[in-house]
């Protein structure tokens, strides 16, 4: 194992609400045939009081074959990954993402098709359930790759003497990954990431060996920037094709998206009738506004 991968792994295994791992037990629980790993994260990883939050896991399985019965659902977690569903627990919410272990892997590598895996799993995060030995150290090793893709991708876009501070590279880097995603939260959320465990960041640029990436050229970073551009459309563009997805995955998506967007970027949007009625339909009539008033970017 590699530094990063120890590290992955100790911040893995830390401990967490035993109401998270009841719930994550019973996630998996719900797919026996294809679950491999629960993954935890997101803001209400560091939140003590869960009645009324939405939590957020990632469910890793085997593959979509044996996960979905219905064929639709395999093809559209297959073309358009990953598919999310609600989940409710003994008084707790949640939504799940779900990927395969292939898909995971590859959304965590440099082959990712958009930012959205990796940019999340270089975060903190806690594996909550995995059905075996070989399904936690597959984990361990697709979120250490996370970090190193970030990272990697970050630092051929800056000069020798910008990346000389590890906490300046990933505070470009989450400016990158939100400005890859019609993102709710505010403009400082980024550095906020970042300036809450500074340490912890630290550590895994040093473990990853970022001060040994020198000596990228120009044209590395020209490549490593239109890298970027590309990400930029083509991640805005999946997150209303995932959006229009979840219309039928998700039951009162519409719902949880306002309210979501509402707790993010302290608005007060409230949801007429037909837009619950047709939810498709009203968050694609919603989306002019809320990037108008900049609730969202």
């Amino acid at each position: 194992m590699s530094d990063l991968d120890d590290l992955i792994t100790e911040e893995l295994s830390l401990p967490i609400d035993p109401r998270v791992t009841a719930m994550a037990a019973a996630l998996a629980a719900c797919y026996p045939e294809s679950a491999r790993a629960v993954l935890f994260y997101g803001s209400c990883l560091r939140q003590q009081q869960l009645e009324g939050l939405m939590l957020d896991f990632y469910l890793i399985v085997a593959d979509y074959r044996s996960a979905y019965a219905k064929r639709w659902l395999r093809i559209a977690n297959r073309l358009l990954p990953p598919n999310v569903f609600p989940f409710v627990h003994e008084g707790l919410s949640a939504k799940y993402a779900v990927l395969s272990e292939a898909d995971f892997a590859r959304e965590c590598s440099p082959r990712a098709g958009s930012v959205s895996v990796f940019a999340r799993f270089a975060q903190p995060a806690r594996l909550a359930w995995s059905a075996d030995p070989e399904a936690r150290a597959d984990a361990v090793t697709s979120v250490a790759s996370a970090v190193t893709t970030l990272l990697r991708l970050t630092r051929a876009t800056v000069l020798d003497e910008e990346a000389c501070e590890p906490l300046s590279v990933w505070r470009t880097a989450f400016n990158y990954t939100y400005g890859a995603e019609l993102r709710a939260e505010r403009s400082s959320r980024p550095a906020d990431l970042v300036d809450a465990d500074p340490d912890r960041y630290e550590r895994l640029a040093k473990a990853a060996g970022l001060a040994g990436w020198t000596g990228i050229g120009p044209g590395t970073r020209k490549a490593a920037r239109r890298r970027w551009r590309q990400l930029r459309w083509r991640g805005k563009l999946l997150t209303l094709l995932r959006l229009m997805k979840a219309s039928f995955t998700f039951a009162n998506g519409i719902d949880y998206l306002a309210w979501k967007i509402n707790r993010h970027a302290g608005t007060d949007f409230v949801l007429k009738p037909w837009q619950r009625r047709w939810p498709l339909l009203g968050a694609l009539t919603l989306l002019p506004r809320l990037l108008a008033r900049g609730a969202i970017r």
